[in-house]
């Protein structure tokens, strides 16, 4: 049984601690399903799931799938959160693919949120201990001799890092990695950072990007509207870039906030159905899920790699190959990682050694590749990111009469997403 793409939202994407700094994840979560639901002429009674996808979880509401369906759906509709890092929407959606194509489901509402701005801090363990001790006590003094071994120091909070637990490198040390062993200089970074700018700027200006983006009210009084993405930089340039500082190797390094994707605040979903569904509800599909993969690799190795090893493999299973492919779209970690990964595919010896294949698998040429920006400008909420590419790469296709479309997403932990859609 086949899946359609029926409808896909967002709400903007802004720059952690600014415009969405007093909303959660869940706030903007229910926003978009809200608003998807509303694109596709479809009642929360008509959905069979919900399946969303966060990275940073909020301890007082850790199934944040069931609170936004308890939010915007019925009671009574069963919903799940998924947690697959960077790809945590794109894992989400193929969930979702599953319970249609196994017949469980006929409407799934599938996506992700992140709110950067509401970050858990934690504290130290001995801290931890003496709050907990503290709490079961049943005295005032011995609340008190709990903390008798607590120091200054044990105050401070332990600062958030997004780092790998199996080897402590941080995502940007590892593209950092990728780009001296790869060969990537700081040249081509930056002219891809600046690709990215520049053709999500168009993609603004001529409201191919602002029709995929829902409007959001903020707090306090809820008179301010949020309607566009705050990452964007129509002014920046080569030279503006060039004159960042390395942030990762400070004396010897290329990875620059420039080339870098920011921590970002929003949410995105999509509304996926049954071939029969579509039928029932006589709606024109935007696309097909054709096929997709997932695939893992040494963490200590190349950590942001996996498209490389996801994407022919999702090829394949579609039954095409990377000729065929119209557009692409491909998650900008850092450019770094997207130039890693484009340059494996374009390479004999990475498909011999890593991919046991006779030759190259290749890729779309660079005009067709993140035809409206990428993460590096449009920002990048860990949860949300790969409802935004499966929407606007099946939006674009419709639009440029493509038939075949691939998206790609590396993820913490060495893993690689990749899904191949066919237009309707």
């Amino acid at each position: 049984m086949k899946t359609a793409l029926v409808a896909g939202c967002r709400t903007p994407f802004l720059r952690s601690g600014t415009g969405f700094r007093k909303l959660s994840a869940l706030d903007m979560g229910k926003v978009a399903v809200r608003e998807v639901l509303a694109r596709s002429d479809l009642s929360g009674s008509e959905v069979d799931r919900l399946l969303f996808g966060t990275v940073v979880h909020n301890p007082h509401a850790p199934n944040l799938a069931r609170e936004v369906g308890l939010g915007v759906l019925p009671h009574n509709v069963p919903a799940s959160t998924v947690s697959m890092a960077c790809a945590s929407a794109n894992q989400a959606i193929a969930d979702a693919v599953n319970l249609v194509e196994l017949g469980l489901a006929d409407v799934v509402v599938a996506g992700g949120a992140e709110s950067l701005s509401h970050v858990p801090i934690l504290v130290g363990g001995t801290l931890s201990d003496a709050l907990i001790q503290a709490s079961r006590a049943r005295t005032a003094s011995a609340r008190i001799r709990a903390f008798s071994a607590v120091r200054p120091g044990d105050l401070v909070p332990v600062q958030p890092q997004i780092a790998e637990p199996t080897t402590g490198e941080t995502m940007g040390e590892a593209a950092e990695r990728m780009a001296k062993e790869n060969g990537i200089s700081r040249e081509e970074q930056d002219r891809w950072a600046l690709r990215s700018h520049q053709r999500a700027a168009e993609g603004t200006a001529d409201g191919r990007l602002p029709a995929e983006i829902c409007p959001v009210y903020t707090p306090p009084d809820f008179d301010a509207v949020e309607t566009s993405d705050n990452g964007i930089r129509e002014d920046t340039s080569a030279e503006a870039l060039a004159a960042l500082r390395p942030v990762f190797d400070r004396r010897h390094g290329s990875v620059t906030a420039g080339n870098a994707s920011p921590l970002t605040d929003g949410a995105a979903a999509v509304v996926l159905m049954s071939q029969r569904a579509v039928e029932a509800h006589g709606v024109e599909p935007l696309a097909w899920i054709r096929s997709y993969a997932i695939t893992a690799l040494d963490p200590g190795g190349q950590l942001l790699q996996g498209p490389a090893y996801a994407a022919p493999l999702a090829l394949d299973r579609a039954g095409i190959g990377m000729a065929d492919v119209d557009l692409m779209e491909m998650h900008e970690a850092f450019a770094a990682q997207v130039l890693s990964n484009l340059q494996a595919l374009d390479s004999d010896r990475f498909a011999r050694e890593e991919l046991g294949r006779a030759g190259r698998v290749g890729h779309p040429p660079e005009d067709r590749i993140n035809v409206m920006g990428g993460s590096i400008a449009l920002g990048h909420p860990f949860g949300a990111t790969g409802a935004r590419l499966t929407t606007t790469l099946a939006h674009e296709l419709r639009r440029r009469d493509g038939q075949f479309g691939l998206l790609t997403v590396c993820a913490a932990g060495g893993l690689g997403f990749a899904m191949v859609l066919e237009r309707a």
